[in-house]
């Protein structure tokens, strides 16, 4: 939290908490699992190309689940929806670690990852309705527990390394405990009838692009960075896989902790043009790396780079949006509505990420990651779309 977290309303902190342990959650039970797809693809013999159409199952199968939140987000409250995903993530989770069979560990990926998108979708509405009654930026704050949980999930996969891959499983009981946290409850009656809000998607889209190309790189940092170092480098320890991992999250998690204060003081733009060159820069660390440390280093420069892309993105969405001269119930509809399609682009992004860096990278995971390396690039014309002098043009 920031230092001005003494002055929060205090009816508001302990939701602020909750949200930011469904936050945590997520990051920690992804990042335990995608740490250890080395394991699970020895353990069931699969190619590169093969786990890149598993994974391709569950990223389609998260953004199923974000539309099926942003759709029931109109008659259940976004709590309730987030206490669902959660559970989900339990049986998921828990599936996932029980798994003696590949039929058996694809459902279990399917569970988990149409249980993804609904907590994915509904922790970012809770988010940014909060933002909206605090009236100031706390987005990054949220992310960054995000990449804390992220932090202590990639940590147990070193600590654990040598033992079973089934003890995944064992992550499931954090979901389940976190359901009953005190969450934003909905304002108003959200079934009640009332005109749908007209919403400026043009400007959204630009800014959903830049979430796109975010997404693009973390996801193949998470899902494919044990791998790189797996497959590309002979001597890498096999205990260390998760470093490719730990660092990004780290500097991550540094950027998004600094984030509010740095975007008050310089800017949106100037931070975000200058976060793409250097994540450019670093994934080419990572490409042309002669050993296993320099790609390490790679990584560790790169979650700098993009750490505040996505709370930055969700921020611009929510303002964009506009709705501020509406009533409490309004408000939150329209911002459900927005941030529920908003995070498709999560799920774009990811695909590319994850499936075309696997699939590009199938025999060769440098020519991979030098997808992202490129691409990464498209966020310096982007960058303007998020200031918050421009976003005014896109309120109805």
């Amino acid at each position: 939290m920031t230092s001005g977290e003494v002055s929060d309303p205090p009816e508001l902190h302990r939701t602020r908490l909750a949200v930011a342990a469904a936050f945590a959650t997520q990051g920690g039970v992804f990042i335990s699992l995608t740490t250890r797809l080395p394991d699970f693809q020895d353990k069931y013999d699969l190619s590169n190309g093969e786990l890149s159409g598993l994974l391709l199952m569950m990223v389609l199968l998260a953004g199923g689940g974000s539309v099926l939140a942003e759709t029931r987000a109109k008659a259940l409250s976004s709590a309730r929806l987030l206490r669902t995903g959660l559970v989900g993530l339990t049986v998921g989770a828990a599936l996932i670690g029980a798994s003696q069979s590949l039929s058996f560990f694809i459902a279990a990926m399917a569970t988990y990852g149409l249980s993804l998108g609904m907590v994915d979708a509904t922790t970012n509405m809770q988010a940014v309705a909060l933002e909206h009654r605090y009236g100031r930026p706390i987005l990054p704050s949220f992310h960054s527990a995000w990449t804390f949980g992220g932090l202590i999930g990639a940590a147990l996969a070193l600590a654990t390394s040598h033992l079973d891959v089934g003890w995944v499983g064992l992550v499931a009981v954090v979901p389940l405990a976190v359901q009953f946290a005190p969450f934003l409850a909905g304002i108003g009656d959200p079934a009640q009838e009332s005109p749908a809000p007209v919403i400026p998607w043009r400007p959204i889209i630009l800014v959903g692009i830049g979430m796109v190309l975010f997404y693009m790189v973390d996801t193949a940092a998470f899902t494919w960075g044990p791998l790189f170092l797996k497959n590309v480098f002979d001597d890498t320890p096999s205990g260390l896989f998760a470093l490719a991992v730990f660092p990004y999250l780290l500097s991550s998690g540094a950027m998004r902790f600094a984030g509010d204060g740095l975007v008050a003081r310089y800017g949106a733009v100037p931070i975000l043009r200058i976060g793409a060159v250097v994540a450019s820069a670093s994934l080419a660390v990572v490409v042309f790396a002669p050993a296993w440390p320099i790609a390490v280093l790679g990584f560790l420069v790169l979650g700098s780079g993009v750490g505040v892309i996505a709370p930055l993105s969700f921020s611009a969405a929510a303002r964009i949006a506009g709705g501020e001269e509406e009533d409490p119930a309004t408000r939150q509809r329209r911002v459900d509505a927005v941030i529920g399609r908003f995070n498709q682009f999560n799920y774009v992004g990811a695909l590319i990420g994850s499936v075309l860096t696997g699939a590009v990278g199938e025999h060769d995971l440098r020519v991979g990651f030098a997808v992202p390396m490129v691409l990464i690039l498209g966020i310096l014309p982007l960058a303007r779309a998020f200031a918050p002098g421009e976003v005014s043009l896109g309120k109805t």
